[in-house]
């Protein structure tokens, strides 16, 4: 989930309950909003407002041989449209952006939502490939997936892992990314900064991670049952407001049935706090995004006002990362999993960024 160092920043100022609402967002968190290209005169057009549920299913689901991946995805809307990639995060699948997609295919969009590795259809080549999980590794992920697809260039847009896997092709791979949506911000791990202990409150809200550092946690992970109830409970912790049903977890906890599902969120986990050595190969990635680099794509920021690591302040403990053109807006009564929950709102920034 979320970088805890940049959380505890903030810790101090409340979570973002008392969040600041945007015209049209104070108390509809479906309400969308429009942004103005600058010097073109153009306006983003408004996404229709649907909603939470709409949709239940992808309608194309493929799969394609990218770097060390078969990786599942689902497709939508023209394919010769303006690409955007949907990346979702843990403990989520492509069903976060299944009203989402829709929304965006009917404004024109060439939508991609690949399974992240250890998820869903998603497959390695080979046996013998490490089942490892650094950030880098991800990231690499997508840009052979869309280096699989002739996709020269695409707005990313994400959550969680998925936000954190966007950004690191921003840094590192600008010239791949149109145009950015980060929710909960600048995600980029320096797993140096991680050694230190957080604050109380920030530690409290990390209980699964050192769970996942211990054997008992390992255990859990390991035992498909398990695992799944242990990710239901996290949906329920971190989207306070979200009534979602069992038909609609059960679908994404299809996803988590995946066999290299326990070991690659292990790793991953495991990794960011220092207690396992990454792969050599990604080490010279590792060492860039150690140094926190700046994005200059443009980006629209998003923060969900009852996510539990959603750091206070409006943006301001992370703005200074992005430093192109750049739209932060704060999403009231909302949780973690913001893209499912209000799905016009992800979807209108999506739209906005690409006219920043």
């Amino acid at each position: 989930m979320i970088n805890r160092r940049t959380f505890s920043k903030a810790v101090g100022l409340g979570t973002g309950a008392a969040a600041v609402s945007l015209s049209g967002l104070q108390t509809d968190a479906s309400a969308a909003t429009a942004a103005q290209k600058p010097g073109s005169g153009s306006t983003a057009p408004t996404v229709p407002t649907i909603t939470p549920g709409t949709h239940t299913e992808f309608s194309t689901l493929k799969h394609v041989k990218a770097g060390v991946l078969d990786i599942g995805y689902a497709e939508a809307g023209p394919a010769h449209g303006p690409v955007v990639l949907l990346l979702h995060g843990w403990p989520y699948d492509i069903h976060s952006f299944v009203d989402v997609a829709p929304l965006l295919a009917d404004q024109g969009y060439r939508v991609l939502v690949p399974y992240l590795r250890g998820h869903g259809s998603t497959r390695f080549l080979s046996r013998h490939t490490p089942r490892t999980a650094e950030q880098s590794a991800i990231a690499l992920d997508i840009i052979a997936f869309m280096d699989a697809l002739k996709i020269e260039k695409a707005t990313l847009a994400g959550f969680d892992w998925g936000s954190r896997t966007a950004d690191i092709i921003a840094a590192l791979w600008p010239e791949r990314v149109e145009s950015l949506v980060s929710t909960s911000g600048y995600l980029i791990t320096n797993v140096k900064a991680q050694l230190s202990p957080a604050l109380p409150a920030v530690e409290h809200n990390w209980w699964y991670q050192w769970y996942f550092a211990t054997d008992r946690g390992k255990q859990a992970m390991e035992d498909e049952e398990k695992r799944i109830a242990l990710c239901r409970y996290v949906w329920t912790l971190v989207s306070p407001n979200w009534n979602f049903s069992d038909a609609v977890f059960n679908r994404t906890a299809e996803a988590f049935k995946n066999p290299d599902y326990a070991a690659i969120v292990l790793y991953n986990y495991r990794w960011r706090i220092g207690l396992i050595e990454g792969e050599r190969r990604y080490d010279r990635y590792e060492k860039q995004l150690a140094a926190q680099p700046s994005i200059h794509v443009p980006t629209v920021t998003l923060d969900a006002a009852l996510d539990p690591f959603t750091p206070a302040g409006d943006g301001s403990t992370y703005r200074t990362h992005f430093t192109g053109p750049y739209l932060h807006r704060t999403i009231a009564n909302i949780g973690h999993n913001l893209p499912q929950e209000a799905p016009t709102v992800f979807a209108q920034a999506v739209v906005d960024a690409d006219h920043l």
